[in-house]
């Protein structure tokens, strides 16, 4: 972390908004594209974002060091606009009980004619709880323990549903 970064986190844990906002030019950006990419729309992406900052800011004693801030932001800013997206009653069912299948999370091979876009509008079009997992994974890197850990479902469950976003997906890009 550079010093800069980390003189501005110090700053800011004592409450000195000059340094809260010269992190909020430095990160804002990044987190509106985050959120917007899960609530779809501008203004509740907009809100997210702000209230992630405010716990974030609520909650900077917690960030340690030795993880990068951005990311440690960027969690938060998933777990606010999951929250809002749950908020809107979307429905997340445990496949706990259900048969499983061995996935193999690194085969993400589609056709190479297909654009990024049309694979990010296939996502769109994916049911909820699959666009999450998939958007978590794929999107954002995150790897199962982490997945279920935001969305609170098993890790098989986060398996599964991956599996069966990318089914969907295959099936929509027609590879």
């Amino acid at each position: 972390m550079s010093k800069e970064l980390n003189l501005l986190i110090k700053n800011s844990k004592r409450g000195n908004q000059k340094a809260q906002i010269k992190l909020y030019d430095l990160f804002s950006e990044a987190m509106f594209f985050i959120s917007y990419r899960y609530l779809k729309n501008e203004e509740e992406a907009k809100d997210a974002m702000q209230d992630a900052f405010l716990k974030a800011f609520l909650s900077l004693d917690t960030f340690k060091e030795d993880t990068s801030f951005g990311s440690w932001l960027k969690r938060i800013v998933i777990n606010t606009c999951i929250d809002k997206l749950k908020k809107k009653s979307i429905e997340t069912v445990s496949l706990e009980n259900y048969p499983l299948e061995v996935l193999d999370d690194n085969d993400w091979n589609f056709n190479v004619k297909i654009d990024r876009i049309e694979i990010i509008d296939a996502i769109e079009s994916l049911k909820t709880k699959y666009q999450l997992v998939v958007k978590l994974y794929l999107l954002e890197g995150y790897d199962h323990s982490e997945i279920s850990e935001i969305l609170k479902i098993p890790i098989k469950t986060s398996r599964t549903q991956l599996r069966r976003g990318k089914l969907e997906l295959r099936n929509l890009l027609k590879t």
